[in-house]
Order: C-alpha cells, then sequence, then structure tokens
C-alpha cells in the first residue's frame, strides 16, 4: 500500500466494552478523527465482529463479563498477531480491585490506558498506535 493511500484510508476500529455509556463515550471522544467505528460488549460479541469486519485496532476495556478483555487479547495474539490493541481498565476486578494493564502489556498489547482518561490521551495513543502499524 503506498503511503499516500495509507494517510487517506480510514482505519477500522472496535470499542469493546461492557458499559454502554463507556463505549458512546470512547466513541464520541473519537469521534473528530474520521474512523470507521464498530462496538462490542464483551469479547465473544469483539470476536464475531473481528470475523466479519477487518479491523486495524481494537480498544477493549479487561474486566468484562462472558470473555473477558484478557482472553480476548490472547487469541487476537494467537489469530491475528497483526491487529493493534489497546488495553483500557478502570482496575476493577473479579474478586475486588486488581490491576490487568500490566498483564495486558505483557501479553503485546500496543498500550494501555488507565481509567479515567482524557479525550487528548485517549486519541493520542490510538493515534500513536496506529502510526505504528
Amino acid at each position: 500500500m503506498s503511503e499516500e493511500k495509507k494517510q487517506t484510508s480510514k482505519a477500522n476500529l472496535l470499542i469493546v466494552d461492557d458499559d454502554d455509556s463507556v463505549r458512546v463515550l470512547l466513541k464520541e471522544m473519537l469521534s473528530v478523527q474520521e474512523y470507521n467505528i464498530q462496538e462490542a460488549m464483551d469479547g465473544s460479541q469483539a470476536w464475531d465482529k473481528i470475523e466479519k469486519f477487518p479491523v486495524n485496532l481494537v480498544i477493549t476495556d479487561l474486566v468484562m463479563p462472558n470473555t473477558n478483555g484478557i482472553d480476548l487479547i490472547m487469541r487476537l495474539r494467537k489469530t491475528y498477531p497483526d491487529v493493534a490493541i489497546l488495553a483500557i481498565s478502570g482496575g476493577g476486578g473479579v474478586s475486588g480491585r486488581y490491576d490487568y494493564l500490566p498483564v495486558a502489556k505483557l501479553l503485546g498489547v500496543g498500550d494501555i490506558l488507565q481509567k479515567p482518561f482524557s479525550a487528548n490521551d485517549l486519541r493520542g495513543k490510538v493515534s500513536e498506535i496506529l502510526e505504528g502499524t
């Protein structure tokens, strides 16, 4: 792909979070850029979308019901190693507070963001990750 075409094509993003309001907020934060954005409420739904929708970047929460973000990241790394990943978390856990972000980093995500974060932080991380792909 030529450099010019790479710059003009829209990136395909998938936002994965079990909280509807968080997904809406993240999509709104990224709306100033021209991305094609899909949403999923957990790792299982995300996987179904990834199978049908070519994705450049997955922005995933880590603590979710059904298939959590860590499981999604491991599956993505195995099946789609070129898909970029931004892991986000508020530090919640199944049995109390636990910071899963360092685990996500060890699994090879492009970057991590601790909730809450600003729109500028999110846009900056997304741009950095997409530029590196």
